[in-house]
């Protein structure tokens, strides 16, 4: 696209434009001169763009500033939105309302605190009934722990003394154990030894006694010297 002349009086109602026009119409310069010196001046292009550069930098500033007070707007919507401030007002008012009648009946409120609520019944409405009997056990139940917990507490300082404690002992356990294997592994060796000799010994008596009978069958002399010796005394 070719750029406009600023030099011509006919192009864009520009600045330079307006000034030649009017140098024209005075009669400093004329139209044949202008034309001479007509040439396409691209310093002017770059001008514009730099131009239109610039307003679009501009206008990027301005969304980012929009996008930032959208953000803040989104951060501080429970604080600056009306929906919220009219939650919140509501809350307020009913606060007020009930310190107002905490107020009205400060009296009677000081009297019924003064005076002792022991052996008294407190009036609960049938609906929460079912609720304050299933209360009434959680507190049994609390109160039966309530020293097993106060324990747990009172330990809890010494939970790492008490861990290392236990490792100990459990190593010292699995020591015993090992040692128990051991001792049980023996035992069950030696009563296997102990059935093998029981059963060796009726063969080694059997066979002691057959010797003993071959060797008294085969020395006749010896036996007779014998029981004759034992007959004499």
């Amino acid at each position: 696209m070719a750029a406009a002349n600023p030099w011509d009086p006919a192009s864009a109602p520009n600045a330079a434009g307006l000034l030649l026009g009017h140098f024209v119409a005075s009669g400093v310069v004329t139209q044949e001169m202008l034309n001479i010196s007509k040439k396409s001046a691209s310093c002017f292009v770059n001008f514009s763009r730099l131009q239109q550069i610039t307003n679009i930098q501009a206008e990027i500033n301005q969304k980012n500033l929009e996008i930032e007070l959208l953000r803040l707007e989104k951060d501080t919507a429970d604080i600056v939105h009306p929906s919220f401030l009219a939650e919140k007002c509501h809350t307020l008012q009913s606060m007020n309302s009930h310190l107002e009648a905490v107020l009205k009946e400060k009296r009677s409120l000081r009297q019924r605190l003064l005076k002792p609520m022991c052996q008294e019944n407190l009036p609960i409405e049938a609906v929460y009934h079912r609720d304050m009997v299933h209360l009434l056990e959680m507190a049994v139940i609390f109160i039966e722990r309530l020293e097993t917990h106060l324990e747990t507490i009172r330990n809890i300082p010494h939970l790492d003394a008490n861990l290392k404690e236990m490792s100990k002992a459990l190593a010292k356990m699995d020591i015993l154990v090992t040692e128990t294997e051991q001792v049980a592994e023996n035992i069950l060796k030696w009563r296997e030894e102990q059935k093998e000799v029981s059963s060796c010994i009726p063969k080694i008596l059997a066979e002691e006694n057959y010797l003993y009978t071959i060797i008294t069958s085969s020395l006749p002399f010896t036996s007779k010297v014998h029981v004759q010796t034992i007959n004499a005394k």
